[in-house]
């Protein structure tokens, strides 16, 4: 596999956002029909602003996994992303999950989400990663989907036990998961090995349920440990404390989606300082190949 890129002396890490808006959650689904999501009012603009002033004030770069819907009703979004110098992949067209759809629905769902991002930022599309890291063992015919509608890499899997998602005993690492024209590489998103199972080091719903220690820790770890750059991810709606709570959601989900949303922005302004970060596709595939 490629090896990581270093920036002053240190491993550069993938920072990489899952643009969906809070009513798009994959959690909240049985909750918000598909159908009710053009009358909810969108607060993408101002959770992505704050992300790309972030970015700006620490001098880094990342990943936008953006849904092809939301790209649609925010072109001037997209573009500002890519004018920023950040890296548009993609996250589908309607975060809906691989494993709910017939490998010719996904086909269709991820071309499409390809090519309304390209018509609308005018830049290739190289990145891919599933609504709710919903590909593994039940769907095995993705990787070749996802490398047919001429993606370079994914990023779809993480290897973590989860009552919703994971792959525990997938490769930690970059690999290749399809053998194609040029081989569809896979990056997961990142784990640790402790105690013989691996444990949750890539952002998400972790990052704000564990101590800022605790994922500075696991992180260096894969960093001088391992020797690896870490693929890390977290969402736009959490850096939104005032979002609209979802009523009749049970205990569990309503704890996941709203935990310490206050503390979010601060932690990942600590994060930024902490580690050097970039874009996923200059660090696993090079921009240039």
């Amino acid at each position: 596999m490629p090896e990581a890129g270093r920036a002053d002396g240190r491993i550069v890490n993938a920072l990489t956002i899952d643009v969906e808006d809070y009513f798009q959650v994959s959690a909240l689904a049985p909750h918000i029909p598909r159908s009710d999501w053009e009358r909810i009012p969108c607060r993408i603009e101002r959770n992505i602003e704050c992300i790309l002033a972030l970015l700006q004030e620490n001098e880094a770069k990342g990943t936008f996994f953006t849904l092809g819907w939301v790209a649609e009703r925010f072109p001037g979004l997209v573009r500002r992303i890519v004018h920023e110098g950040h890296e548009l992949a993609s996250h589908g067209y309607g975060h809906e999950r691989a494993t709910d759809q017939s490998p010719q629905a996904f086909s269709a769902d991820i071309k499409l989400a390809k090519a309304v991002l390209e018509d609308i930022a005018g830049t290739e599309v190289r990145g891919y990663r599933a609504p709710s890291f919903s590909i593994g063992p039940k769907n095995p015919w993705a990787a070749e989907c996802i490398g047919t509608a001429g993606y370079r890499y994914s990023s779809s899997i993480y290897p973590i036990h989860h009552d919703h998602y994971g792959v525990p005993d997938a490769p930690r690492f970059a690999h290749i998961a399809h053998a194609g024209s040029e081989g569809l590489l896979e990056v997961p998103v990142t784990t640790v090995r402790l105690f013989s199972r691996n444990w949750p080091a890539g952002g998400g719903g972790y990052f704000r349920l564990l101590p800022y220690s605790v994922s500075r820790w696991f992180l260096r770890r894969v960093n001088e440990v391992d020797g690896q750059a870490a693929m890390f991810y977290f969402h736009p709606w959490e850096l939104d404390a005032e979002q609209p709570r979802v009523p009749g959601i049970g205990a569990r989900t309503r704890f996941r989606h709203y935990l310490n949303l206050n503390r979010t922005e601060a932690r990942l302004a600590r994060l930024l300082k902490d580690f050097r970060w970039g874009r996923a596709d200059d660090i696993f595939l090079g921009r240039g190949r």
